[in-house]
């Protein structure tokens, strides 16, 4: 019975007892707060690893579709290829353009050094075109009063008109006479009255074909005696002449010139041959822009996409 109570005794001890206290040491919060600070910053890190690697290679919040760039040409590059065949063709059809009117004006010159023929009784149109630039003389009486104005016309940086006169030879046919430049307030005969001499004279000039109208040059009005460019048909048909054009020339003068204009008498031009020939700059002009579009063509073709390029972003909320 004694043994009885004692085990009892003892099994009210155990479960009655108080739970025993574990005293923490002050260590163990510090070394929590430690870890969890570095698997903070060991997190933080891999955020941001990932944000860099995402920027590095374009990748936005959605799936993103990788496009080839660069690959096929627009027609940009078609027209850029057209530009330099184009300009290679027209620089060299100006190389045979050079080479055209530099025969022509040798062939002018050739002929200003020969000496002035008569002109026939009565010239054929059609011939004229072989004797362009051809020393002629002829003797008759000036038409003054039939006298037309061609202009305006600047000289030596003054206004002025081109006076043509026809020239009427006794027992032959009439010719037109440009008898050269005179200035504006010269216009009127009665302004200059040693100009208009009624006396045979002999006119030596240069036989020249008929002129070419430029599109930017209005029409004549031969009713109102109006003439902006030397229309030698038109002048011709007015005057009662032939279509013939004679340049009357003299020797250029300096001290000539200004008393021929004193006294208001035209100043004739000088006999040389006065065709312009730039074809030499259109040739550089041309084979040039051939020469830098090819390069820009070459450098379009021949460039690499870089990487920025290789991708391009498309998002389905852009």
């Amino acid at each position: 019975m004694r043994s009885i109570f004692s085990a009892l005794q003892k099994t009210s001890a155990r479960v009655w007892t108080p739970p025993t206290r574990v005293v923490q040491s002050p260590r163990v919060p510090s070394k929590i707060n430690s870890i969890c600070a570095k698997y903070r910053l060991q997190q933080f890190r891999h955020i941001s690893q990932s944000r860099q690697l995402a920027e590095s290679l374009n990748i936005v919040d959605h799936p993103a579709k990788l496009v080839r760039v660069n690959k096929k040409h627009g027609p940009g590059l078609i027209i850029l290829a057209l530009i330099p065949v184009i300009s290679f063709i027209l620089g060299t059809w100006q190389v045979q353009r050079l080479d055209w009117k530099t025969k022509l004006i040798a062939k002018f010159e050739d002929r200003l050094v020969k000496p002035p023929l008569p002109l026939p009784p009565r010239i054929d149109p059609d011939a004229i075109s072989e004797f362009d630039y051809r020393r002629v003389y002829a003797t008759g009486r000036l038409r003054h009063d039939k006298e037309m104005l061609v202009g305006p016309r600047m000289n030596e940086g003054e206004d002025g008109f081109i006076v043509v006169t026809p020239l009427e030879r006794e027992g032959q046919s009439t010719v037109l006479v440009n008898r050269g430049w005179i200035s504006r307030k010269l216009k009127d005969q009665k302004d200059r009255p040693l100009g208009v001499l009624d006396e045979e004279v002999t006119v030596e000039g240069l036989l020249r074909e008929p002129w070419k109208k430029n599109m930017f040059t209005p029409d004549n009005k031969p009713e109102e005696g109006k003439f902006y460019f030397p229309d030698i048909n038109q002048m011709a048909e007015k005057s009662g002449s032939q279509p013939v054009w004679i340049e009357q020339t003299m020797v250029p003068d300096f001290l000539e010139s200004c008393d021929r204009e004193a006294k208001g008498i035209p100043i004739g031009r000088a006999a040389v041959v006065n065709l312009r020939n730039n074809h030499s700059q259109y040739i550089f002009t041309w084979y040039g822009l051939s020469l830098a579009t090819t390069i820009m063509m070459w450098m379009v073709i021949r460039k690499n996409p870089n990487e920025a390029m290789r991708r391009v972003r498309q998002n389905r909320n852009w």
